[in-house]
């Protein structure tokens, strides 16, 4: 019988992986401060950051260090924001966020991980069209919880509230995303995941390319300057 990794490889890639996440988080944390304030109370992009690395154990230390940076406060490189935009195989869109002080760098790196895997780069709106900008809020589905979840989230101004596949979905405006958010939390419920994002009108089943659709979204995560990947693949009944 073969040997797994030892706990030692394991520990090894799980901290890079953290590595990784924290260093996404820095970068949001950086230009959310740069063009919001440092304020947390004043600023709902930077303040939905704080959650997320606040909740994946980033320290209070490398939080403020880097909220000082977007501020101003201390010397650092200059990120600029970057959406890139393609198809993937079987006609699957695909947007690409990136943060980067080498645009240069970047794109090449993102168009390698489209044409590695059949993919390709397109121009600047080619799918952004098919979606829209959002706040997103899931929850675990559990019996007569969505009329609740309804109930409260309309109320404090969501747009639509959804159950599929074992989790209440919650769609706001970006801009009512913190205050439903919040409805929510007062209530006593358990936010599984909350976050502004790009979501697709419908989804599209790549059948036979959806491994390497999956490849391309892989290798996109994993590049440094990419924040966020969106597509609308549906890889679950593909």
């Amino acid at each position: 019988m073969g040997r797994g990794p030892s706990i030692a490889a394991r520990k090894g890639a799980e901290d890079a992986r953290r590595g990784k996440l924290f260093t996404k988080f820095i970068r949001e944390i950086t230009v959310a401060a740069r063009t919001g304030g440092g304020d947390p109370k004043t600023n709902p992009r930077l303040r939905l950051v704080l959650d997320k690395a606040l909740a994946a154990n980033m320290s209070k230390d490398t939080i403020e260090r880097a909220i000082k940076r977007g501020s101003g406060a201390a010397d650092d490189a200059s990120f600029e924001e970057i959406r890139y935009e393609g198809y993937g195989p079987g006609g699957v869109a695909i947007m690409v966020d990136c943060m980067t002080d080498n645009p240069t760098r970047t794109v090449a790196d993102v168009r390698h991980a489209f044409t590695k895997h059949g993919g390709n780069m397109g121009t600047s709106g080619a799918v952004s069209y098919l979606f829209s900008h959002v706040g997103q809020i899931f929850l675990d589905a559990a019996d007569g919880l969505e009329d609740k979840v309804m109930e409260i989230a309309l109320d404090a101004g969501a747009d639509d509230v959804l159950s599929e596949a074992g989790f209440i979905e919650v769609i706001t405006t970006p801009e009512a995303l913190e205050g439903v958010k919040q409805a929510l939390i007062d209530a006593q419920l358990l936010l599984v995941q909350a976050d502004v994002m790009m979501r697709p009108a419908t989804m599209v089943n790549p059948g036979e390319h959806a491994e390497q659709v999956q490849k391309i979204i892989d290798m996109l995560e994993d590049l440094d300057d990419v924040q966020k990947v969106y597509s609308n693949a549906d890889l679950e009944h593909a």
